[in-house]
Parts: C-alpha cells; structure tokens; sequence
C-alpha cells in the first residue's frame, strides 16, 4: 500500500507537470507558425482568434 506524498514529492510533480505545459504550449505556437495559422485562445475573459506570431 502507498503513503501519501510528501510536500517535496507533490512540489517536483507540479514543477514537471507545469514545465510539461509549458513545453506543450511553446510547441503548440511554433507548429501554428510553420503552418501560417490561426490559435484560438482567451484574451481579457473573451475567446479570440489570434495569428500565430502574435503570440
């Protein structure tokens, strides 16, 4: 049976969680700017449509 995690165990799982985000965003834009795309993304609590090099 598993303990819980402990603060240090759940805070490098959140950090890796986060940079994986962060990874996937950066993707993300890099393939909508290859491909000349748009995003669709939220802006100031309204849902946009956004070049990929504004971004």
């Amino acid at each position: 049976m598993r303990t819980r995690m402990t603060e240090k165990e759940v805070y490098e799982m959140q950090r890796k969680i986060d940079e994986g985000i962060r990874l996937a965003q950066k993707r993300l834009i890099a393939r909508a700017k290859h491909n000349n795309s748009t995003l669709i993304i939220a802006r100031d609590g309204m849902v946009v449509e956004v070049s990929a090099d504004e971004l």
